[in-house]
């Protein structure tokens, strides 16, 4: 009895011991947890510091003068005491001081938090517990990194640096350790330079031309694209008898000088020709001559009333010039506020859109083969092909496969021919009528008489489904119809955009408005009113006025790496015409481009460009090396290229990093380029440069 009385004392006091030991442990847990909530809540993400030096912010440049920058420095430096002005340099759309993520969208500032330096020290805001170094360290670079990947969805993926957004994977592939990256540009290099010797000499076009001549090769240019296996670091030399400022828009529409485009294959063309004349030391253009006989503008008229739905300038605003001829086609329909591109293909060996370039209008040199163009699907609204010496119906169609692919739905044809032999006109008409295209007019114009037919793509898939033959087949569901850098030629139908948020399933309003309408395909419309009114700010308040260039001489400008043609909106109201080049390895936005009613292309910066040498009046270039930091083996040959397609006289507009400014000065004087303007903010930076006549 006293054995079981003892051991019933003993489970009752184990009991209660154990009841004791589980709340003390419950309390203690709940101290730890409130301790380490009061240690870790000054870490709060959404009050985090105004500024991240180390996102890249380009310059905003809404007040900026000449005389607020240093001109002519040896390096790119913040000045002292500085920081009271830089407040002005802001872009400050509506007077607030807002932040700009690589020239792209402002973003909203956020509360700075009051007790930064303490948290930074490894002190929590109280001040009573500490924390290690190491952990305070990751705390940061975990906040900072959120912020990062936050901003991503405020502004477009292009103005990120690329190793940001592949660091950032969604947790799908395991996390690779980042490779430490050098310099874009190595600053103890020292360049010397040399003149190209190839056989186009001063039109050299690497990529598209052949360098050197062999017994068994009469061809000058190659049958597709094809690059130099080393990079190209020569420069292209000036004409023979030099080089003189061109004639200024818009006297250039009627004259050039002659010795800017002079060749001995020109030359030939010339004496058979009319439209054009040489006239002492310039080549002039006698009004309404063109080579539809009758004139351009008769020939313009006979189209319109073929098909009263074609409204040049309204309906009509972006067209595809297929082979360049006399330019007229394109300078006629430029006064209807109708933007015509035309594409020069490899066998224009006379160089004419080297004589459209110098005039002042929109040109593009591309083989055009096996290989498909590089543009978007369905941008054009209209196609044009007047006496082109196209095969359409050679290669099983492909080339007419690829007239289809970048034709808008609801889009036209133009063709014009003199005479095609029986054979030609039923394989044409047994082509187009496999893909649907609807034949609107076939007239021979009794003036010119020139045969003209115009055809009409399809607007929805159903008349696909009606051909009897299902060839040339509708291409499979994973067929990307908007990719075209390097991408062969198909031999299918890609099907029309139906659903109401695709796009392609609207016309477009008419020009003006179009510029600034975007359409519901579009999701990030108020992104896209942002970055416009941005541009808007800094080409107002900066680029015309602050930077001391003489716009009248600016007519052929590109902007090398666009992103939704902000920089050509708000340039549209100059005299002047922008190439949008949207590079290959950033976000598709070129056919938003081309939904606004600009022109634009895709383009890989580490090859050459398709243009002949000095093309361009200003080359503007905002965080385009930054971006291509992991892409080119030799950035430097990006330098080359410019100072290639660049006019003597022309102007280049950098914005990157200060990293990157500050030894591409240093290029840029080692071509005996003249700095006109450097400015530094924090770490980013803007450069203007004025390229000379000097040749090595």
């Amino acid at each position: 009895m006293a054995i079981a009385r003892f051991g019933r004392q003993v489970k009752r006091s184990y009991q209660s011991y154990g009841f004791c030991v589980k709340l003390s442990a419950v309390v203690i847990l709940g101290l730890c947890f409130v301790l380490v909530w009061s240690l870790f809540s000054n870490f709060s993400v959404t009050s985090q510091r105004e500024s991240f030096d180390d996102i890249a912010e380009p310059v905003s440049a809404s007040n900026w003068k000449v005389s607020d920058f240093q001109t002519h420095s040896n390096k790119i430096e913040p000045k002292k005491g500085q920081e009271s002005e830089e407040r002005r340099f802001r872009s400050g759309l509506d007077g607030k001081d807002k932040k700009i993520n690589n020239g792209s969208v402002p973003l909203k500032p956020e509360k700075k938090p009051e007790n930064l330096n303490t948290k930074a020290s490894g002190k929590s805001g109280d001040g009573n517990s500490k924390l290690p170094e190491r952990v305070v360290k990751r705390k940061i670079k975990k906040m900072r990194d959120l912020r990062w990947r936050r901003d991503i969805d405020l502004i477009n993926t292009d103005d990120l640096d690329q190793e940001a957004v592949d660091e950032d994977d969604g947790g799908s592939r395991n996390r690779k350790k980042k490779k430490k990256l050098g310099p874009v540009f190595d600053p103890k290099v020292q360049y010397t330079w040399k003149l190209c010797n190839t056989r186009s000499k001063h039109n050299y076009i690497p990529c598209i031309d052949i360098e050197t001549a062999t017994g068994r090769l009469q061809s000058y240019r190659h049958h597709e694209r094809s690059c130099p296996r080393s990079a190209v670091m020569c420069l292209v030399p000036l004409p023979h008898d030099s080089y003189g400022d061109p004639v200024r828009w818009p006297e250039s529409k009627t004259k050039i000088l002659y010795q800017n485009v002079a060749h001995p294959k020109l030359a030939a063309y010339i004496k058979g020709q009319d439209w054009l004349v040489e006239s002492g030391e310039y080549l002039t253009f006698p009004q309404n001559q063109s080579v539809f006989k009758g004139g351009i503008q008769h020939y313009l008229d006979s189209i319109e009333e073929m098909v009263p739905d074609i409204e040049w300038g309204k309906n009509i605003r972006i067209v595809l010039d297929m082979e360049c001829k006399d330019s007229s086609f394109g300078a006629s329909l430029l006064e209807k506020d109708v933007f015509t591109l035309t594409l020069g293909l490899k066998d224009d060996l006379v160089d004419l859109a080297q004589v459209a370039l110098e005039r002042g209008f929109p040109a593009v040199v591309s083989p055009f083969a096996t290989r498909r163009l590089p543009f978007p699907s369905g941008v054009f609204d209209a196609i044009h092909c007047g006496e082109c010496s196209v095969s359409w119906h050679s290669n099983g169609g492909k080339l007419i496969l690829e007239m289809n692919r970048i034709l808008r739905p609801g889009g036209y044809f133009i063709l014009s021919t003199k005479h095609n032999s029986i054979e030609a006109e039923e394989a044409w008409s047994t082509l187009t009528a496999s893909i649907c295209w609807n034949i609107l007019a076939d007239k021979t114009d009794e003036v010119s008489d020139i045969g003209v037919k115009i055809y009409q793509k399809p607007e929805t898939n159903d008349i696909y489904e009606l051909r009897r033959k299902k060839v040339p087949p509708l291409c499979k569901e994973n067929e990307n119809p908007d990719a075209a850098w390097y991408i062969p030629l198909k031999t299918c139908l890609h099907t029309i955009p139906e659903a109401i948020e695709q796009r392609g399933t609207e016309w477009p309003a008419e020009w003006p408005k179009r510029l600034h309408t975007f359409p519901d395909w579009m999701n990030n419309r108020e992104k896209l009113i942002a970055d416009t009114k941005h541009w808007k700010a800094i080409v107002n308040n900066s680029y015309l006025i602050g930077m001391g260039i003489d716009w009248s001489t600016i007519r052929n400008v590109m902007d090398m790496k666009a992103i939704s043609g902000g920089f050509a909106a708000a340039l549209s109201d100059q005299k002047v015409w922008v190439m949008n080049v949207v590079p290959v390895h950033a976000p598709d936005t070129l056919p938003i481009i081309f939904e606004r009613g600009l022109v634009g292309i895709y383009h890989d910066w580490c090859e050459s460009f398709g243009t002949y040498p000095r093309s361009y009046d200003l080359l503007h270039a905002d965080h385009l090396f930054s971006r291509l930091k992991n892409r080119c083996k030799q950035p430097i040959v990006i330098v080359v290229e410019m100072d290639r397609i660049l006019r003597p006289g022309g102007w280049a507009i950098v914005r990157d990093k200060v990293e990157i400014l500050n030894p591409l000065e240093e290029i840029l004087r080692s071509l005996h380029w003249e700095i006109r303007m450097t400015f530094a903010q924090d770490k980013e930076g803007i450069l203007c440069a004025q390229k000379t006549m000097w040749r090595p």
